[in-house]
């Protein structure tokens, strides 16, 4: 029987790289998104199509709870979580809404609390699982114009560490990745030159690659059970 692995925000960027990432490491795949229907059948067949694996799919915000709730009863168990969907706001703290930063810290942080509620108690069974949350580097310092986002990160990073030591003795392990600039569709609001400004910040001169965030996952997943608790940053030496 393949190993199961969910990852939430999975329809592009990061989330679809770790998709196909999992795919060739044989596992059978849940994959969520809010919107993007077309595009994340789209994956699940092209996977189906290459692997040989079984790929179902969710439409759900995973800032509803009874939404996340609902698609992991369905689930059951899996022996490896992918906390990955995200959204960002750029702007003055006093010029957003209170709606703008519940959607952050829902989407970035309230999430996890649902899909590790749900499915933590079948890896505590087992006495086997690996969860990975996905997080930033603005979690680690804080960014001028992405507070939301910066404090929804922090909170990732203090769950990850928290929730390492409450499983440590079921044999489960938490950790999380916090990115630098990685290239995606979550920095399209930049022009050109504002990229290109940015990668001139990183010492690598260029921004990450989202197969290379998925390689991050992957050595995650098959470093020794001891690692737990960690926040690990991947940056190019930037922050």
């Amino acid at each position: 029987m393949r190993p199961k692995a969910l990852v939430t925000g999975a329809s592009r960027g990061i989330g679809k790289a770790i998709a196909y990432m999992l795919a060739e490491e044989g596992y059978d795949l849940y994959l969520v998104c809010r919107y993007s229907e077309k595009e994340i059948n789209g994956i699940r067949n092209d996977l189906i199509s290459q692997h040989g694996i079984s790929c179902i799919v969710y439409l759900c915000d995973v800032s509803d709870a009874d939404a996340v709730k609902a698609f992991c009863k369905e689930i059951g168990e899996v022996d490896v979580l992918i906390n990955n969907a995200a959204v960002a706001h750029v702007g003055l703290l006093t010029e957003m809404s209170v709606t703008q930063w519940k959607q952050v810290i829902g989407t970035n942080l309230d999430a996890l609390f649902y899909t590790c509620k749900y499915l933590v108690p079948g890896m505590v069974r087992k006495k086997k699982g690996k969860i990975i949350n996905i997080s930033s580097v603005w979690g680690n310092v804080g960014a001028s114009t992405e507070v939301a986002y910066s404090a929804a990160k922090g909170g990732v990073n203090s769950f990850t560490k928290a929730l390492a030591k409450e499983l440590a003795p079921s044999n489960i392990q938490v950790n999380a990745i916090a990115f630098g600039v990685i290239d995606t569709d979550m920095n399209a609001c930049f022009s050109e030159e504002e990229k290109a400004a940015l990668a001139e910040e990183i010492p690598a001169d260029r921004m990450g690659t989202v197969k290379e965030a998925a390689q991050m996952v992957k050595q995650i997943l098959h470093s020794p059970d001891y690692l737990t608790g960690q926040v690990i940053t991947m940056d190019g030496g930037w922050i």
